[in-house]
């Protein structure tokens, strides 16, 4: 048998040792890989998603003129009868805003004029219910006043202000209706998507208390809460649209629009309008006063004791202090009592606070940044103020009185005071007025004095109702939200503390049920309609003008913050609709009186026309003077509707086109048109030009324009007419080389 080779057993084991070796270095090799790969393409953790994008409202501004005649009529708020209006020195305007979240909308519109009145309220509200139905209403639409002093009065219907504005005067109300609907149309029109943003800060040294002492009555550890006397504060609604390209802009400052004063016979917007003016100028450039996109409008708050004259009451005989608790002189009294504003006069002191108000909130309108979201809403209700009770304490309760007018209000402000020897804190009587009052309208009752009290009773106005009441009843409440913000409507003129226990209160309210954490709470002030001034109580044992001219007794504070914190509850519990409307005001038809009679037949001297120049322009002016021509003129009033026209053009001589170039109108700052009634039915017209340092070197010529009544066949016509200065040039220099 042959022998086998021998098997080399160390060979295969080393063969099988290996070959495992391999496979698992290879299993473990795969398994680093993929898990490697695994790792390098894992799928990162989301990164989190941007915060959605807050749905933009639908905002639409607009601006109309709603300037009335600049003749004969009454001017409102100083309730001189010296003040009838002559002239124009700017124009007036109603600025409206609409805000839509997609589901409700509302309306704020501040407009030139002294107050909004109930009856210029109810008559905007059919104007809008015949165009739009239901989708403007009482509701939704909130209309404030400026609270210039220098705007046409007459539309108003009840007596007390019918007797001061010469009764109720269609051709003064109706541009105001017919202006502030057009503005609302305006706006209505331009409403595109948007946003809206805030910014708030303070404007010093443009405020002054009028009635420190009552303010000082006001609880110490209230008062040591605050800085001032004053409220500073300037908040701004900023609106843009998606491309961040301006729509307008919306500011609220306490401060009276009083730095024209009741000497004053020109139509004027005061410092609030200027204001306007400025910012719109500076948004619209290269546009007429008036025109173009941007809306600025600038609102009233609780500017019940704010002056803009912070030079403060002097007595103008002596020159020395008046007297802090009365404001009268020792010689001449109340009328010789009077604060002055920072300028030499009313022109200057009007440009300087208008500039202030104007530099903080364009400041305020570059800065804002917070933005306003949220929600849309509104609340309303007629309130009958005069049968309102409130909780004074656990134990007790207290009711609002039927409207009286004290003695002080008799004494008017530092602003304006009266004609007569009444002075402002006065807690008594006078037997000489006293015993007039009864024999003209009779005595207040028994009931009325003492729910009154400490007030000595002038006028118990809710008791006279002859030939139409003397004072409303009925007052509108009403407060929008937009967002966080919420626009508190005022129907008065709320003092300093009573604004600021306002304010606290709504947004109590609105923060009660978790929502509305970081509200804005602003307050619009002469709102809807007039009912003079709102006072604290503290304030109102005081009894200066303001505590005098609240009309609804002492406690009437505590029942305008009772119906608000209804209001604000309401909204923040989302049940508005669950809200009474209370009961409807009355809108007379009968027993309105016009006392202005129609402007008479317009005379010219002989071998003239209307239009001619009887004073003419000199040949050369430099920059920062005054153009002055006169103009055989008509009666303003025979001119009817002047919206959107001028009494005023300033033209510039284009030598490229060779065609007149209008660069200034009658509601430009920089010129004046004075009305001259003189006798036997002549009147002439001025305007002047205060040539501004900007303006361009060339030649000009200054036009006027009006209608005149004539006769003929014992038949009234109206016919236009114009006239036109020399050319005349501005230049750096009278010489020539």
């Amino acid at each position: 048998m042959s022998a086998r080779k021998p098997v080399c057993c160390g060979c295969s084991s080393l063969e099988v040792i290996l070959s495992v070796l391999f496979v698992l270095m290879t299993t473990v090799s795969v398994t680093l890989i993929a898990l490697t790969i695994v790792e390098q393409t894992e799928v990162p953790p989301p990164t989190p998603s941007p915060e959605p994008e807050h749905t933009p409202y639908l905002i639409g501004a607009g601006r109309a003129d709603c300037t009335g005649p600049p003749a004969d009529v009454p001017l409102m708020g100083y309730a001189s009868t010296e003040q009838v209006a002559a002239g124009i020195h700017t124009r007036l305007y109603s600025r409206a805003f609409i805000i839509d979240d997609g589901k409700q909308r509302v309306v704020f519109v501040t407009a030139d004029v002294g107050m909004i009145s109930q009856r210029l309220r109810l008559e905007v509200l059919r104007a809008l219910q015949v165009k739009y139905g239901s989708l403007y209403g009482r509701d939704n639409v909130l209309l404030s006043g400026t609270h210039t002093h220098c705007g046409p009065a007459g539309y108003f219907q009840y007596t007390l202000f019918m007797i001061t504005s010469k009764g109720y005067i269609k051709a003064a109300i109706q541009p105001l209706v017919e202006g502030i609907v057009r503005s609302i149309d305006i706006a209505h029109r331009n409403m595109r998507p948007g946003r809206i943003y805030r910014s708030r800060g303070e404007l010093q040294e443009s405020s002054l208390n009028r009635s420190p002492h009552s303010y000082a009555n006001n609880p110490k550890d209230e008062r040591l809460r605050y800085d001032s006397n004053t409220d500073k504060q300037v908040v701004v609604l900023k609106f843009t649209d998606q491309d961040g390209d301006g729509i307008g802009m919306l500011s609220w400052f306490a401060v009276h629009a009083v730095s024209m004063n009741y000497t004053n016979r020109m139509i004027s917007s005061d410092n609030m309008g200027y204001a306007s003016y400025l910012l719109e100028q500076d948004k619209n450039p290269g546009e007429l006063p008036g025109q173009g996109g941007f809306v600025a409008g600038f609102s009233s708050s609780n500017l019940g004791d704010v002056s803009p004259n912070i030079k403060g009451p002097r007595c103008m005989n002596t020159g020395l202090p008046c007297d802090y608790l009365n404001s009268s002189c020792p010689v001449g009294g109340t009328k010789m009592c009077k604060a002055f504003g920072p300028g030499e006069d009313m022109f200057e002191s009007t440009r300087i606070i208008g500039h202030n108000i104007y530099l903080k909130a364009k400041e305020l309108y570059s800065n804002a940044v917070e933005e306003v979201t949220g929600s849309v809403q509104s609340a309303h209700q007629w309130v009958n103020m005069t049968d309102v009770t409130v909780q004074i304490n656990e134990t007790h309760t207290a009711r609002t009185c039927k409207p009286a007018l004290g003695h002080s209000f008799a004494a008017g402000t530092t602003d304006g005071g009266g004609d007569l020897n009444f002075t402002q804190g006065a807690v008594e009587g006078d037997p000489f007025w006293d015993g007039i009052r009864d024999a003209l309208v009779g005595p207040p009752s028994n009931e009325t004095q003492e729910c009154h009290h400490p007030k000595p009773i002038l006028f118990s106005t809710g008791e006279m109702n002859w030939p139409l009441p003397w004072h409303p009843q009925i007052v509108d409440v009403q407060i929008i939200t937009i967002g966080s913000v919420a626009i508190v409507a005022i129907p008065g003129e709320m003092t300093t503390m009573s604004g600021r226990r306002l304010r606290e209160a709504v947004t109590q309210e609105l923060q009660s049920e978790g929502s509305f954490l970081d509200s804005e709470v602003v307050i619009a002030g002469l709102s809807n309609i007039y009912t003079h001034y709102i006072t604290t109580y503290e304030e109102y044992q005081v009894q200066r003008y303001e505590g005098a001219s609240t009309i609804f007794g002492p406690h009437t504070l505590s029942a305008y913050l009772l119906k608000y914190r209804g209001l604000a509850k309401a909204i923040a519990q989302d049940r508005v609709s669950e809200l009474p409307s209370g009961p409807e005001p009355p809108f007379f038809e009968e027993n309105l009186f016009n006392l202005l009679p129609a402007a008479p037949v317009d005379r010219k001297p002989e071998n003239s026309s209307f239009g001619d120049v009887l004073e003419e322009v000199y040949p050369v002016y430099r920059p920062g003077d005054v153009v002055s021509v006169t103009f055989v003129a008509g009666n303003p009033r025979h001119s009817g509707d002047i919206r959107d026209k001028t009494f005023v053009t300033v033209e510039i001589f284009d030598n490229r086109t060779k065609t007149w170039e209008v660069i200034h109108t009658d509601a430009s700052w920089e010129t004046r048109f004075h009305w001259l009634k003189g006798s036997g039915q002549q009147s002439n017209a001025t305007v002047e030009w205060f040539i501004p340092p900007t303006a361009p070197r060339g030649s000009y010529r200054i036009q006027h324009f009006g209608h005149f009544k004539g006769r003929k066949n014992f038949l009234n016509f109206i016919q236009p007419y114009n006239g036109s200065s020399q050319v005349f040039t501005v230049t750096d220099s009278f010489y020539y080389h």
